[in-house]
C-alpha cells in the first residue's frame, strides 16, 4: 500500500545494504542459569540486612536506609562449581508484626543469613528468638551462617568476635562470620562461601535433577510463596 519500509534504500547506487560475504553478527543470548537458590537475610531492625543485600547485589551502600516492610528481594547471578547459579536473596523485616508474613519464605530457602549488629547487644541478645523462628518453618537442610555486621564501628563495638563464635558453635552447622556492609568486607565471601555449602551438602543426582526443573522454571520471581509452611516437629538447637 505504499506505506512500507524500504530497507535498502540508504544503500548507494540502490545497491543491498549488506553484499557478498557480509553479514549482521547476531548477539548470542546469554547462558540461562543452571541452578536457582533461594537465601533468606533474617535478623532484628536495624542491624544491616539491607546493607548487606545491596552491597552485595549491587555494591552501593546507603547510609541512611529505610527499614524494610514486609519483604523486599533482589536477584544476582553467580558462578561457582562451573555452573551458573541465580541466587534469590530475601530481605525481611526485622520487626515482630511482620513476623506472620516474612515467616513464609523459610521453607524454601536453601541459605539462611542470621545477622545481628556487633555494637547493639540487644539484637546480639534476640538470637534465640530467630532461632526459633528458623526450628520452626525452615528447612532441616537449609544452611545457616550468622554474621555479625557493622565491623566498621570497631570502637562502638559490644559483643566480641569470641561471642558470636560461642553462639554459632552452639548451632548444628552454623558457621560465623564477621562483616561490614559500609567497608564491603566480607561480604562477598558470606554470600559465595554460603552458596558452596549448599552445593557441596548437596547429591550429585539431586543437583543434576534440580538443574534440569530450575532452567524451566525462570519465569518472573514470586512476591509472596503460596502458603506459610506448617511448623516443623523437630528443632536445631534448644
Amino acid at each position: 500500500g505504499g506505506g512500507g519500509l524500504d530497507l535498502a534504500a540508504g544503500s548507494a547506487g540502490g545497491s543491498p545494504a549488506l553484499s557478498g560475504g557480509q553479514s549482521r553478527r547476531r548477539k548470542q543470548p546469554p547462558r540461562p542459569a543452571d541452578f536457582k537458590l533461594q537465601v533468606i537475610i533474617i535478623g532484628s531492625r536495624g542491624v544491616g540486612k539491607t546493607s548487606l543485600m545491596e552491597r552485595f547485589t549491587d555494591d552501593t551502600f546507603c547510609e541512611a536506609c529505610k527499614s524494610t516492610v514486609g519483604v523486599d528481594f533482589k536477584i544476582k547471578t553467580v558462578e561457582l562449581r562451573g555452573k551458573k547459579i541465580r541466587l534469590q536473596i530475601w530481605d525481611t523485616a526485622g520487626q515482630e508484626r511482620f513476623n506472620s508474613i516474612t515467616s513464609a519464605y523459610y521453607r524454601s530457602a536453601k541459605g539462611i543469613i542470621l545477622v545481628y549488629d556487633i555494637t547493639k547487644k540487644e539484637t546480639f541478645d534476640d538470637l534465640p528468638k530467630w532461632m526459633k523462628m528458623i526450628d520452626k518453618y525452615a528447612s532441616e537442610d537449609a544452611e545457616l551462617l550468622l554474621v555479625g555486621n557493622k565491623l566498621d564501628c570497631e570502637v562502638d563495638r559490644e559483643i566480641t568476635r569470641q561471642q558470636g563464635e560461642k553462639f554459632a558453635q552452639q548451632i548444628t552447622g552454623m558457621r560465623f562470620c564477621e562483616a561490614s556492609a559500609k567497608d564491603n568486607f566480607n561480604v562477598d565471601e558470606i554470600f559465595l562461601k554460603l552458596v558452596d555449602d549448599i552445593l557441596k551438602k548437596m547429591p550429585l543426582d539431586v543437583i543434576r535433577n534440580e538443574l534440569s526443573n530450575s532452567i524451566l522454571s525462570l519465569q518472573p520471581e514470586p512476591e509472596i510463596p503460596p502458603e506459610l509452611p506448617p511448623p516443623r516437629s523437630h528443632v536445631r538447637c534448644c
